[in-house]
């Protein structure tokens, strides 16, 4: 199994370049994010098989997401706990193509837009507001303000052009179009929890899970709110990120404080299929590669990077 220690730096974020070659970019930070700065690591997985850096850059602040350029493959944008986004050209990490600072509050969450027709980002912030930015631009587009607590997620949906959804310390999901910043976005009261992440499926376009402090992940269908179509449990402690396969249609993957990485179809069971261990510290980041089935990588507070394939892959179907 690839694996790669970001020497004191503890791991919040890790994603696989959406244009292959083996490129992952991880976001980290000093004393567990409570202090210091963060640094920005750029790995490789090489052909026999090892994970090796290629690049790095520090940041005056704690980074707690990354994201790559659905246009450009050495462009990424980094979240920081200074309230600030910052551009950056994996190629020369010397300093940042452009730094945006808007937010009052530490930034935890960034996702780009997924359609080729526009490049547009999006950031959640601890000041409960979600931002809308176009990367050539020096100032954000929009801003979301829906929330009531801390704004954990907010991610594009993959099928709906101009749709996202957020989840929130309030226990709220909201369903929201970027065209329509002032309209009163879809909302409901998902968890009796602080929740923290959001994953729609790359499937079906009505399909949204969440997962929360209280150690549980829920599947929900827009089209009908009253109840979740699935419940998944297992999690000892709270769910810090999920995903979708992006080439299995039931088949979730999360990363826990609880230390495990756990592999779920809600088709099959409400607990995990596998239950991965290798960490020994809360994990954070988590990304499946849509370049190469069945692989995943995470990342932890132990300064830990993996790159794997779950025993389970071998036995889901589509």
């Amino acid at each position: 199994m690839p694996t790669f220690k970001t020497p004191n730096r503890h791991g919040y974020s890790v994603k696989f370049s959406p244009f292959g070659a083996g490129q992952l970019v991880v976001a980290t930070s000093q004393y567990f994010g409570f202090a210091g700065g963060g640094t920005l690591f750029v790995l490789q997985v090489t052909p026999d098989g090892n994970l090796v850096e290629v690049a790095n850059s520090k940041w005056k602040d704690g980074l707690f997401d990354v994201t790559w350029s659905e246009c450009d493959p050495n462009i990424v944008v980094a979240a920081s706990g200074d309230g600030s986004l910052q551009l950056w050209n994996v190629k020369d990490l010397q300093f940042p193509l452009k730094v945006f600072q808007e937010h009052t509050k530490e930034v935890y969450s960034l996702d780009w837009s997924q359609c080729r027709s526009e490049q547009l980002i999006l950031s959640a912030s601890w000041d409960t507001s979600i931002k809308l930015w176009d990367p050539f631009s020096p100032i954000s587009l929009s801003t979301f303000c829906g929330h009531h607590e801390l704004v954990y997620n907010a991610v594009w949906s993959p099928l709906i052009p101009s749709c996202f959804a957020s989840v929130s310390g309030d226990g709220f999901l909201k369903i929201w179009s970027s065209n329509l910043p002032s309209r009163s976005p879809l909302g409901l009261h998902v968890h009796n929890a602080e929740v923290l992440t959001c994953t729609w499926s790359k499937f079906d376009q009505n399909l949204i899970a969440t997962g929360a402090s209280d150690g549980l992940i829920r599947g929900w269908d827009l089209r009908n709110f009253s109840a979740p179509i699935f419940e998944q449990r297992g999690c000892q402690y709270a769910v810090r990120k999920i995903q979708f396969s992006p080439h299995h249609t039931s088949t979730l993957a999360s990363v826990s404080y609880d230390f495990t990485t756990r592999i779920w179809d809600y088709r099959i069971s409400c607990e995990a299929l596998e239950v991965i261990t290798h960490h020994s510290e809360f994990v954070y980041g988590l990304d499946f590669n849509v370049n190469r089935e069945g692989e995943l990588a995470d990342c932890g507070w132990d300064s830990l990077v993996h790159v794997f394939t779950p025993a389970t892959f071998s036995r889901v179907t589509k």
